[in-house]
């Protein structure tokens, strides 16, 4: 078996999965090249991303799968797992393959894969557009910090625009170090500067200064919490189910003030 090392980007496999094919060789291992430590009797190929290839990957995609089939497959890819990328390999070139044709036999393990990994980040999706709280710092840029589980950022961009299109706003991905800002006209990324002693800091357009209302705002976000969570009916295991505690510590309804 043959090992693809690609730069863990979404053209990157889809430059792998062209490649296979110009290189006619169907099994493949794709492995992400940072950090790989090659064994004995592997053979690697590097692959760099080609936009070119990529695309013209993803226009016979969309040929085959359609525009709600494209979108289940990169949302798998926003899971970043190793094994689901190894999966979209496999299920491309089985859609390639057979033209399309068994795009919904999950009796196939890529095909089921791709349906299983999307809809775990697809549930990701959903609590982060329920769970982000902003905060408006000094210059009236309203500021968010999520931690998701998956790489959701790129799938709810559009959400937020579309409903806080008449302010400015950064949704900053803590645990990725990068976020994406609204600043009244688009949606772009922004990325993360290394700080001194090891810390970190957002590269962000504009000062994150606390605004004299933020603690006002806090309280409302309490006062609305404990009005409409009535004590006698309290059910913690059913709340932790919708709101799981790693949510917590960015919901200002949970600061203990």
């Amino acid at each position: 078996m043959v090992t693809y090392l690609f730069d863990s980007t979404f053209p990157g496999l889809l430059t792998a999965i062209f490649e296979s094919y110009a290189a006619r060789q169907k099994e493949i291992s794709l492995i992400p090249a940072a950090g790989y430590q090659p064994g004995l009797l592997d053979t690697a190929v590097t692959i760099f991303s080609d936009p070119e290839k990529a695309r013209r990957v993803w226009d016979g995609l969309g040929k085959r799968i359609g525009a709600s089939g494209r979108h289940e497959f990169y949302t798998a890819f926003l899971s970043e797992s190793c094994e689901a990328w190894q999966h979209m390999f496999g299920y491309a070139r089985y859609i390639f393959d057979y033209d399309g044709e068994r795009a919904a036999d999950y009796g196939n393990r890529h095909v089921l894969a791709i349906s299983v990994y999307a809809k775990k980040v697809g549930r990701e999706r959903h609590r982060m557009k329920a769970f982000v709280r902003f905060k408006r710092s000094a210059d009236g840029l309203y500021a968010a910090v999520v931690e998701p589980d998956f790489n959701v950022l790129p799938l709810i961009a559009g959400h937020f625009r579309d409903r806080y299109a008449d302010q400015r706003w950064l949704i900053f991905d803590k645990r990725r170090r990068y976020g994406i800002y609204y600043d009244l006209t688009s949606v772009q990324e922004v990325k993360i500067e290394p700080a001194p002693a090891g810390a970190f800091q957002v590269a962000a357009p504009a000062p994150m200064l606390a605004d004299e209302n933020d603690a006002l705002y806090t309280s409302l976000w309490q006062e609305y919490f404990k009005s409409t969570n009535i004590k006698e009916r309290a059910n913690l295991k059913l709340h932790i189910q919708h709101v799981p505690r790693r949510y917590w510590k960015h919901l200002p309804e949970k600061d203990p003030g």
